[in-house]
């Protein structure tokens, strides 16, 4: 079983990475098209540096994806302790239920009804409402990441706080939120990420001149994708790259620094 377990997961990462690579490959294409490689050349990396527009774009689609992703965090871990704490079968399963439907509803169907919403408040479409729209449907994201850590945890810990005279304000900072951290941090990053690469739910609600990434590469494709493209890609996949490392290597400090505790606590 283990023998045939590597080349699978090898097969795994080819199908993968391979069109990444390849992608990256070419935005160091002198050429201009991907049809084949005409040389080696930065040019398509100073054009993107050049293009004010898309790089106002980029910070744009960052600003909306931290704020939502924040925002979203926050609301989704009250919505999750509050669902928590209803003891009614029949009212959790209907929360939860509730909760999911802008999971399973395309997302076709969530921008027109955000974009009818929206008309109907007579809100000027642009950043405000694509804010709004991503905050929307980052909440249940987080609150599916949250929960499952709150139902994990040892009641007799909050118990054991209120005996001690913890008022409950105190039991959620000093005892509740350190052991659902994990989740909270889970949840942000998944918010996070849906958010930049939304295309289908802000198109429907954007204008006035804002734009996101996923929304101009639509517009920019239309007409061609140019290599540009590819270069700012690269960049985007490389930042990935190396938050995915640093994350990898915070961890395991954390796991070397927690280890002579535990070993400790084990004497």
């Amino acid at each position: 079983m283990k023998k045939l377990r590597t080349p699978y997961l090898v097969l795994m990462f080819i199908i993968l990475y391979l069109p990444i690579i390849y992608l990256v490959v070419y935005s160091f294409n002198s050429g201009t098209t991907m049809q084949g490689f005409a040389g080696f050349s930065f040019k398509h990396y100073n054009e993107l540096w050049e293009d004010t527009r898309l790089i106002d774009i980029v910070f744009q689609t960052g600003i909306v994806a931290l704020l939502s992703s924040l925002l979203a965090t926050i609301i989704g871990t009250l919505g999750a302790l509050a669902i928590f704490r209803v003891h009614r079968r029949a009212v959790k399963g209907a929360l939860l239920s509730l909760n999911n439907v802008l999971l399973v509803s395309p997302d076709v169907i969530i921008g027109a009804a955000f974009l009818i919403l929206f008309t109907t408040l007579k809100l000027s479409l642009g950043f405000v409402t694509v804010l709004l729209a991503h905050v929307a449907f980052s909440i249940p994201i987080v609150v599916l990441m949250v929960l499952p850590r709150l139902q994990e945890m040892n009641p007799d810990l909050i118990l054991a706080a209120q005996d001690l005279g913890a008022r409950p304000t105190q039991v959620l900072g000093q005892v509740t939120i350190p052991v659902i951290t994990p989740g909270i941090i889970a949840g942000f990053f998944m918010a996070l990420t849906y958010s930049l690469d939304d295309f289908a739910v802000t198109f429907f609600v954007t204008g006035n001149g804002f734009s996101t990434l996923a929304v101009e590469i639509y517009s920019r494709a239309r007409q061609g994708v140019s290599l540009e493209i590819n270069a700012l890609s690269a960049l985007i996949f490389l930042f990935s790259l190396l938050i995915a490392v640093g994350y990898y290597f915070i961890n395991q400090l954390n796991r070397r620094q927690k280890a002579p505790e535990l070993r400790e606590k084990v004497k």
